[in-house]
């Protein structure tokens, strides 16, 4: 039988792309990003993977020098309240949870989402990690989050079903749609935002010249000029927040 330790998988098995998927953004204390990002990707990857959730991505954002932005995945709401269970009460957390908690003002900014399957390529690969102390690469992210209100459906449906197929026709497909996770948050220890119902788009770009042309072309696009993007306007209740995020050097999102 496999203990809470062991590997989930093979260590250099792709991991199938997860169910529930937490968005994490970190407000640091002035200056100390590196220091939590050095220590992070050198202590915080394989031992967490080693309790059976997936470390994802880890970014810079490039609006606030200290954010620190982070996603990890996990097969079910069950087998990420044992994962965290197991790394949180375990001697890695034990022995540099309280320096990485020293570099951070708030960690309670985290959405619980679920991917949508029509847009979900979150497949991963441990095997094609970089070592610790990689340099960044030379690629660029966008997180695109909105806003709709509680226990409406029909927004998240018109990223879905009208501004997707856009995406996907005009630029490099998003690696992943994220909805709401409705299911109660049952790790307490970490704080998830409440009350939410947003989508997410995600998608990984060469620069972010190509991410802007992007955009450009969505924008100018007929279907999404006349139709998507005022609907979207209609039922949102906040102007979309947009992550500009740079990848670290072991980050397996680029």
């Amino acid at each position: 039988m496999r203990t809470e330790q062991e590997p989930a998988v093979p260590p250099h098995a792709p991991v199938s792309p997860p169910a529930v998927v937490e968005l994490r953004q970190y407000t640091l204390r002035p200056g100390r990003r590196d220091e939590l990002i050095e220590l992070f990707d050198r202590e915080f990857v394989e031992t967490q993977e080693a309790t059976g959730m997936s470390v994802l991505g880890q970014f810079r954002d490039l609006d606030d020098p200290d954010r620190f932005v982070w996603l990890r995945g996990f097969e079910d709401m069950a087998a990420r309240h044992r994962a965290l269970t197991a790394f949180y009460g375990g001697p890695v957390w034990a022995e540099h949870g309280p320096r990485a908690n020293a570099t951070m003002a708030d960690s309670d900014d985290v959405l619980l989402l679920r991917p949508v399957p029509a847009a979900n390529d979150l497949t991963v690969s441990p095997a094609e990690r970089p070592r610790a102390g990689a340099p960044a690469p030379d690629r660029f992210v966008s997180a695109a989050v909105w806003s709709f209100p509680p226990g409406r459906s029909d927004g998240v449906a018109l990223i879905q079903d009208g501004l997707l197929p856009v995406l996907q026709s005009t630029g490099p497909a998003p690696l992943a749609v994220l909805t709401t996770e409705a299911a109660p948050n049952t790790f307490t220890r970490l704080p998830v935002r409440t009350g939410e119902n947003v989508a997410v788009v995600l998608t990984s770009y060469p620069d972010e010249r190509a991410q802007r042309r992007h955009v450009a072309e969505v924008r100018a696009h007929p279907v999404a000029r006349d139709e998507v993007l005022p609907g979207i306007e209609r039922k949102q209740i906040a102007a979309p927040q947009v992550l500009r995020l740079a990848p670290t050097g072991r980050s397996l999102i680029r």
